[in-house]
Parts: structure tokens; C-alpha cells; sequence
């Protein structure tokens, strides 16, 4: 049985002038035409630049690559799903009979995309200001344990050290390409990890520097994809 969506509004001390904004956010496109897919959208964006500009506040000498990574590792759908749990929405979403039985409300992208359904609700419904402040309160325990120190790691150093601490096979890195002249080369690099099926890609004027920046890509991707926190 769904719970009250008045008693979630509650739980998460909210108030909104249209409860049917919330409603919206908590139904899956398995149950009805009119779901959350647009508030989410919505809420995602707003999400993105509330993380950012807290990162950029609280980390003024990092640049932007550490500051990409580091909203990577708050945003990411497995994040978001845990502070879903956390906030047990699960009870309250809306699905579809066939989500109902294959436990849906369990399911990290239903979670994390009704998380981000509810920012978007709140944002049309009271505005940007009382979205950014929910945000803000929902995300400071995580955003108060983020430390530059690891990030400081060199990102090919990060990513063998991922691996080793989860006795994986290393990242293997393969040159693509070489050209220019001898003082003005370019060399594009992919690396592999066994975590991820695809390759990424990177460039530099040396092939250390084309590594790197593979690494800290592939980086990037284990955050986003997997909620891996190098």
C-alpha cells in the first residue's frame, strides 16, 4: 500500500501550495501518462548547479576538473538513490503493475530519478531560493565529508589505487595515436578498467599527459555510473 504523500511532505518538511506537483514526482511513467520524466529533468538541472556553486564556495583553490569529480560523486544515480532509501520514498512511489512486481521501488534509477522529480516539483512550486535550501540541507552530511586530500592524487595514481583496493586487474592504458612534429606532438590514449565494458579516451602533448586525462575520465565514469568514490 502507497503511503500519504501529505506524510512524506511531512517527513521531508515541506510544504507545497500544489500537492499535485508532488504527486507528479512520485509516479513512474509505468503507471500513467502524466509522470515524473519532466520534473526530473527539471530537477536534475537544478540539482547540478546547486552542487556546483556549493563546491565552488567551499573548495575556492580547486580547479575544475576536481571540482567535476567531486559533484560526480554526490549526484550520481547510486548517491541519489541511497538518500532516496534514506528518505524510504520507496513507500510513496506510484508504479505500474508490472514495476509492482518486479520491485520497482527498490530500483536505483526509479529512486534517484524521483529524488530529482521532487527537486523539479518543488522548484515550479515555490521557486528557485526555497529549492536550493532543500538541497542544500538534504546534501550537507555528504557534501561536509568531501576532502580535497585524495583528490590531490594524480588521477592515474587514483585510478590503480581503486583498482588494488578491490583486488582488480590495473588499468591497462593503449596509444591510439602519435602526430605532429617532434616539438608539437599530440597523442590520444584510451584506457580500460575491468568495471566498465567501454574505453575512455584521452589527450595530451605527451603520452603521460594523454593518461592522465584518460584517467581522470574513466574516473569521471566509475563516479557517475557506478557511484565509485576513488
Amino acid at each position: 500500500m502507497i503511503k500519504s504523500h501529505a506524510l512524506l511532505a511531512r517527513k521531508l518538511g515541506l510544504s507545497f501550495n500544489n500537492p499535485k506537483l508532488l504527486q507528479q514526482a512520485l509516479t513512474h511513467r509505468s503507471a500513467e501518462h502524466q509522470n515524473n520524466e519532466r520534473l526530473e529533468f527539471l530537477g536534475d538541472s537544478v540539482l547540478g548547479f546547486v552542487i556546483a556553486e556549493r563546491l565552488f564556495e567551499k573548495f575556492p583553490d580547486a580547479d575544475e576538473g576536481v571540482l567535476s569529480r567531486l559533484r560526480a560523486t554526490l549526484v550520481n544515480q547510486s548517491a541519489l538513490a541511497g538518500l532516496a532509501r534514506q528518505l524510504e520514498l520507496g513507500d510513496y512511489l506510484i508504479l505500474g503493475p508490472g514495476e509492482l512486481k518486479s520491485g520497482g521501488y527498490r530500483r536505483d534509477s526509479i529512486l534517484s530519478d524521483a529524488l530529482e522529480a521532487i527537486m523539479g516539483a518543488l522548484l515550479k512550486d515555490q521557486g528557485i531560493d526555497a529549492c536550493k535550501a532543500w538541497i542544500l540541507e538534504l546534501f550537507s552530511a555528504p557534501v561536509s565529508q568531501l576532502s580535497l586530500s585524495d583528490w590531490k592524487k594524480d588521477p592515474k595514481t587514483r585510478l590503480q589505487e581503486l583498482m588494488q583496493s578491490r583486488g582488480l586487474e590495473l588499468p591497462l592504458y593503449t596509444l591510439l595515436t602519435q602526430s605532429g612534429l617532434p616539438h608539437d606532438q599530440h597523442f590520444q590514449v584510451e584506457c580500460r578498467v575491468v568495471l566498465i565494458p567501454d574505453a575512455a579516451r584521452g589527450e595530451g602533448g605527451s603520452r603521460k599527459k594523454a593518461e592522465q586525462h584518460a584517467a581522470e575520465r574513466m574516473l569521471v565514469r566509475l563516479s557517475e555510473s557506478q557511484g565509485i568514490k576513488p
